[in-house]
């Protein structure tokens, strides 16, 4: 679960540290307080993109941090997918946002959004007040009903897919083939020519490398040879060399190098100078031996690396390339060589490879079909729950008329809120207050089945009032039992069943404008629920309905 949000230097916020707690935790607060910055702040923290605009004017740099503690059955999973948890099972997530970029950390190391991404799904589940506008996407729905499946139609989507890819590819390659003589014709020549080129010019690597450093020798032999003559030069003064003079110290010492060890140790030193001298002095008249060439030479090692290059730069950049466009024109004129058996061949793997799929559309469609039920009949009855009294919900699966990775199936969610009214899909039947209570029924439906730990509302109470919104925080309560949740809300029904209560508020300090969010103690829920109830002005009958409210509230919660 969330269990801290820390935000600093964030809009209209200075400094803001809240812990949350188990259970329904409830945000409230006036219209343009700063419900949505709290919100805001911890999707930037889980990888949305963000603005360097967010950072609060004077401030060098925002700052968002979340805290997390997972069990022990979650931190095995998360370790073993290389994220850093500690010991006693905490997560922490912190982006740090300067202008022009921002820093995203898993506690303590730099990772990419992508990264905090996956982990978010694994930790926190966000529902903001336009997402239920997604249940009107049939490809949305197809998702959520598919999650719902589980792995059973996970193992069959991995097959599906695989072989779906495999029959594209067989697709493709007919097209390449099917095609009119004069083209295949035409096609076939430059096939023949470019293996022709590149089997004729035999380039290797271990050549390639041999020919760039000859060459280059070649083109700087001049410069070679007047430095190292210089060099040689500069071992002879005077009609006397370094080599000789060496030797006559080394005659010399030689006389007395038994008297003393370190007589010795420069003697043997200067022996060593002698021989590395003459070495030398060997080495450079062999090299410049090496050095002598005809302009034939020369020109011959420099047509034959403008070969290689030419090559290499038309086959692919490099000798690898070459040799696997080689292999890949030799096997697709053997194929255009016998278009016609070949054609056969994959034609008779086309129809194999849809057979299969076809197979596996269907045990998909089977394992989707006998889920849509059930949660159709799950769906329709926390519907009924949330004051949907003659609902009618079905999840509707229609045969397409071809086949894509994910089956055959066509998905729709279709609703009658009415009787004697038809189900028709719900894009078509919902207003926005009704989308919000489906989405909330699907909330509810998946809550009992996943492992999220947090789940956040973002005023999913839009559009409700009344019985309604009584039916709705009931509902609430009930995920609560089972998640963390955090509600941002303005129905005084919903706020009523918090276990804990905070209140977003804007005020001035110093001439700047500053959001803060604070905990409630119980007398502070009654006046911010008699606020909810009755506006900017507090009475003593808004209070006394707010106790009330809490009470009901509480009797729900006991059950």
């Amino acid at each position: 679960m969330l269990t801290s949000l820390h935000v600093k230097n964030l809009a209209l916020i200075d400094e803001a540290e809240v812990t949350l707690s188990e259970g329904l935790n409830i945000l409230t607060g006036e219209t343009g307080a700063g419900k949505s910055i709290i919100i805001g702040s911890i999707n930037y923290c889980l990888g949305e993109k963000v603005s360097s605009d967010v950072i609060r004017e004077g401030a060098e740099y925002a700052l968002v941090e979340l805290v997390f503690t997972v069990d022990e059955e979650l931190k095995e999973k998360l370790t073993s997918m290389d994220y850093q948890v500690e010991d006693d099972g905490t997560v922490i997530i912190s982006r740090k946002i300067y202008p022009g970029r921002s820093v995203l950390k898993i506690s303590g190391e730099t990772v990419t959004a992508k990264q905090v991404k996956t982990l978010a799904s694994y930790l926190i589940d966000i529902h903001g007040q336009h997402e239920h506008q997604s249940l009107i996407s049939a490809k949305n729905q197809a998702e959520i009903l598919d999650d719902y499946c589980g792995e059973e139609l996970d193992k069959v989507k991995k097959i599906l897919s695989e072989k779906y890819d495999e029959y594209k590819s067989v697709i493709e390659k007919i097209e390449s083939l099917s095609i009119d003589d004069g083209l295949r014709s035409r096609e076939m020549s430059l096939m023949e020519f470019e293996i022709e080129e590149i089997e004729k010019a035999a380039i290797t690597e271990e050549e390639r490398v041999s020919l760039e450093a000859r060459y280059k020798k070649m083109n700087g032999s001049q410069k070679i040879a007047s430095a190292l003559q210089s060099a040689m030069n500069s071992l002879k003064r005077d009609n006397t060399n370094a080599s000789d003079l060496v030797g006559y110290a080394v005659s010399e010492l030689s006389k007395v190098s038994d008297y003393d060890d370190e007589i010795k140790e420069i003697y043997n030193n200067l022996v060593n100078a002698e021989e590395l001298i003459a070495d030398v002095s060997r080495n450079a008249d062999s090299y410049m031996e090496s050095l002598e060439y005809s302009e034939q030479e020369f020109a011959e090692v420099e047509a034959r690396l403008d070969t290689v290059n030419t090559i290499i730069h038309k086959y692919g950049g490099s000798v690898e390339k070459v040799e696997e466009h080689l292999i890949s024109q030799k096997e697709k004129l053997e194929e255009l060589n016998d278009i016609e058996g070949n054609l056969k061949r994959l034609t008779a793997k086309k129809d194999i490879l849809e057979e299969f799929i076809y197979d596996m559309c269907g045990k998909a469609h089977m394992i989707r079909e006998n889920v849509a039920k059930k949660l159709s009949e799950e769906i329709e009855s926390v519907l009924k729950e949330l004051n949907f009294l003659k609902v009618a919900f079905q999840i509707t699966l229609t045969r397409k008329d071809s086949f894509t990775k994910e089956g055959y199936d066509e998905v729709s969610f279709d609703i009658s809120l009415n009787p004697g009214e038809k189900l028709l899909p719900v894009s078509k039947v919902a207003s926005g207050g009704e989308l919000s209570r489906i989405m909330l029924a699907l909330k509810t439906v998946f809550a009992r089945k996943d492992k999220i730990g947090t789940l956040i509302f973002d005023e999913i109470d839009a559009g409700i009032s009344g019985q309604t919104a009584w039916k709705v925080s009931g509902r609430m309560n009930d995920i609560a039992g089972h998640h963390q949740v955090i509600a941002i809300t303005h129905l005084p029904q919903i706020a009523a069943m918090a276990d804990s209560h905070y209140k977003i508020e804007k005020s001035e300090i110093e001439g700047k404008t500053v959001t803060n969010i604070s905990p409630l103690d119980n007398e502070g829920r009654i006046g911010e629920l008699a606020r909810l109830l009755g506006g900017d002005t507090l009475t003593d009958a808004t209070k006394h309905n707010a106790i009330e409210l809490m009470e009901m509230a509480s009797k729900v919660k006991k059950g």
